[in-house]
């Protein structure tokens, strides 16, 4: 029934009810028509109350929380409440479907690698990720509504907010912090911008080491061919004797040998970059490893040093029986080489506490300063140019030893003190011994 008439239907009810009683009562005092007037706007007024009441308790209801059910109540105020509710419901479902949405947007801009910052209109800060505030120092609570310009103090990096539009990253480093940042600035909105940043420090280091390595091979490579096409013009320009023509050869056979070193060493390490990791179902044998790398050291020693090889306990290592050998004749040979005659080469194998295991190469060499010893292994990088090439050296060797110790789990640990001598160790973890 259509609400209107049903409280039409109220209205005539109350008043009518209220007419007959104010007429019988009316009367009884024989004023039957002032009764029935006063008995009509009596009745009249009960639905007023009556009615007021209802309104009240829904008012009520919307006042408070809506935690609980609308009021139940019958005539226009219940389908009010009723209808009111539902409303209520469904927008506060879709509020909370909302909010699910923007939480998982929010976590799912956390879990980025870059930093990412929103800033207003006057490019304080509104909100950034943890990624955001590690890189650039930031504090996600303290700063936030602070002018990014007034956290972030780099010059170059408020030159590139203020040159709004520009669709190129600007590169900074903040005073008192390590690394290279990438940032670049979006608009978005009603005059917001979006802030991204990336920590390219690891990239420029690996684009540095790149270029350092091509400048390297180069280098490499064109001094003995500038050895070789000096001796060849002037082979093919002079009448050499006998004697001449020896010598010549002699320096051409040795550059030719150290560009075979160089190349050997080069694809050596594409291949242990390019090929899978070793495998740890395939088990080598320490004791005939070290036997190997014995011959190869008393073969290049040649009697001038004094070779220690301790015998090795029964053990086995999971991997690749090429590169182990490698890395390990690497050391030995670095070892050897810069080791003066007469001095001392000690190898052995140490089983170590934790189930791992280590080979051990000492020397009774020069030593190395302490400032060399973090860049070993970086290749082509020498404590002593003068020294390598003089020994053979290409500048790969513990590049090699330390690119295999790595893809086995393991790390290459180097001990050296000038005048004293080194102690470079293979380490290997526990699921690599056996």
């Amino acid at each position: 029934m259509d609400w209107l008439f049903l409280r039409w239907l109220v209205a005539v009810a109350a008043a009518g009810c209220g007419a007959w009683l104010g007429h019988a009562a009316g009367l009884a005092i024989g004023w039957p028509r002032a009764g029935m007037i006063g008995g009509v706007l009596a009745g009249a007024s009960l639905g007023v109350v009556l009615d007021a009441l209802q309104a009240r308790r829904l008012l009520k209801w919307l006042r408070d929380t809506q935690a609980q059910d609308a009021p139940r109540q019958s005539g226009l105020w219940g389908e009010l409440g009723h209808r009111t509710e539902r409303i209520l419901r469904a927008r506060a479902r879709e509020v909370q479907d909302e909010r699910r949405r923007i939480d998982q947007f929010l976590s799912a801009i956390e879990a980025s690698p870059n930093g990412v910052a929103l800033l207003d209109s006057s490019s304080q800060l509104l909100w950034c990720n943890s990624t955001a505030a590690d890189q650039l120092g930031l504090d996600p609570v303290r700063d936030l509504r602070q002018p990014i310009t007034n956290l972030v103090r780099a010059p170059d990096f408020v030159a590139h907010l203020q040159a709004a539009g520009s669709n190129d990253a600007v590169t900074f480093s903040l005073p008192g912090r390590p690394g290279t940042l990438s940032a670049i600035v979006r608009p978005y909105g009603d005059g917001q911008h979006l802030l991204l940043t990336q920590d390219i420090t690891e990239r420029q280091r690996t684009d540095e080491m790149r270029r350092d390595f091509v400048a390297n091979v180069s280098h490499e490579i064109r001094t003995p061919l500038t050895v070789l096409a000096g001796y060849i013009e002037t082979m093919n320009q002079l009448q050499l004797n006998d004697t001449e023509r020896r010598r010549a050869l002699v320096v051409m056979a040795e550059q030719t040998n150290r560009m075979r070193a160089l190349v050997d060493d080069l694809l050596s390490l594409a291949q242990l970059e390019g090929s899978p990791r070793p495998p740890v179902d395939r088990w080598v044998d320490v004791a005939g490893l070290l036997q190997r790398v014995e011959r190869d050291a008393r073969s290049l020693s040649g009697g001038r040093h004094a070779l220690v090889f301790d015998p090795a306990p029964a053990g086995a290592i999971a991997g690749n029986e090429v590169e182990l050998l490698g890395a390990l004749t690497n050391l030995v040979t670095n070892a050897l080489r810069y080791t003066p005659a007469g001095g001392q080469v000690g190898v052995r194998w140490l089983p170590r506490g934790n189930g791992g295991g280590a080979f051990e190469v000492v020397d009774t060499g020069p030593g190395i300063a302490a400032e060399h010893l973090p860049r070993l292994g970086e290749r082509f990088y020498r404590v002593d140019s003068g020294r390598s090439r003089e020994t053979g050296g290409t500048g790969l060797g513990l590049a090699i030893a330390k690119h295999a110790a790595r893809r086995h789990g393991g790390e290459l640990e180097v001990e050296s003190e000038l005048g004293k001598g080194s102690s470079f160790r293979l380490v290997l973890p526990p699921a690599r011994v056996r």
